[in-house]
């Protein structure tokens, strides 16, 4: 393959649905799937239910574009990235799971016939910073007592800044990852990953590096997502802002409080040495109240 004539990121929303969400890549979609949920029989067949269509890139800046497929036994996949954290993503996540999930209970359908739901979010920003594991799996489990509840239930997360392996060794995981996380750079493919597979998913970088309309849709696409990671960033900056302000500002009542009640204090002690010397001055026979000036003649 020759050099991409422009560097190409995978994680870019267009350039993603199209390497895993074009019926004509299914066979990397199932070699994802198979990679990331690793199953005890492997996915050997999958439809996907929602394909690439570049128009939905066009107009929209702010959707989130996820795939959905279905295998030979009528599960459901959903495949999502997100290059950016915002507030609320693990309740996005539950939700849009849920909606696929409630949405095959079609009218005339029992709660039997539920097939299971498994959701992979690809993440461009460390969401579960109090792990340091790149690949959370969360299924509805009592980790107490050690039981399942249901398998119906299965969200991966992949964090990719905390994805770090010697690229000697890679898993079939590692080799998407690595993909994802590294291609953005690429002209050509590294000989770690010179599979077909891989081949494949870098031909999908190609077209989008070298069509004209395709290059296009990419820029506008990788322009959209800077602009809204850019907003984001002004909104923490100025909600950081807002809550150092206000830190502040309760510093500055705190301290004026302290000023107040040491000056009550001091006032109540002076109130007490008054009283104390005005005892003194009745014990020697001299009125308290007296006119200085008339005590000294």
């Amino acid at each position: 393959m020759t050099p991409l004539k422009h560097l190409i990121d995978p994680l870019v929303d267009c350039v993603f649905k199209a390497l895993l969400g074009s019926p004509e890549n299914t066979n990397l979609t199932l070699d994802f799937l198979n990679a990331i949920i690793k199953p005890e029989i492997p996915i050997n067949q999958i439809e996907i239910q929602n394909p690439y269509n570049e128009k939905e890139f066009l107009n929209d800046k702010l959707t989130i574009v996820d795939i959905k497929a279905k295998d030979q036994q009528d599960r459901s996949y959903q495949i999502e990235v997100q290059l950016a954290i915002f507030a609320y993503l693990p309740e996005r996540m539950l939700y849009t799971w849920s909606d696929i999930y409630q949405s095959q209970l079609t009218s005339g359908k029992d709660f039997n016939e539920l097939k299971p739901v498994v959701s992979i979010w690809l993440l461009g920003e460390t969401l579960l910073k109090q792990s340091t594991e790149f690949h959370h799996h969360f299924q509805i489990y009592d980790p107490v007592n050690q039981v399942s509840l249901s398998d119906q239930c299965s969200i991966h997360l992949l964090e990719l800044p905390k994805w770090q392996k010697q690229l000697s060794a890679l898993s079939k995981e590692d080799e998407w990852l690595y993909f994802f996380q590294n291609a953005k750079d690429w002209e050509q493919l590294p000989t770690q990953l010179n599979n077909p597979e891989m081949r494949q998913a870098m031909a999908v970088l190609s077209s989008f590096s070298e069509k004209e309309k395709a290059y296009h849709l990419y820029q506008s696409r990788r322009i959209a997502l800077v602009e809204e990671s850019s907003k984001k960033h002004l909104l923490e900056e100025a909600q950081q802002k807002l809550i150092e302000s206000e830190h502040k500002r309760e510093e500055s009542e705190r301290k004026m409080d302290e000023a107040i009640n040491l000056a009550n204090e001091e006032n109540k002690q002076a109130l007490i040495e008054q009283e104390r010397l005005k005892a003194l001055l009745k014990n020697a026979g001299i009125d308290p109240d007296a006119n200085i000036d008339k005590l000294n003649e």
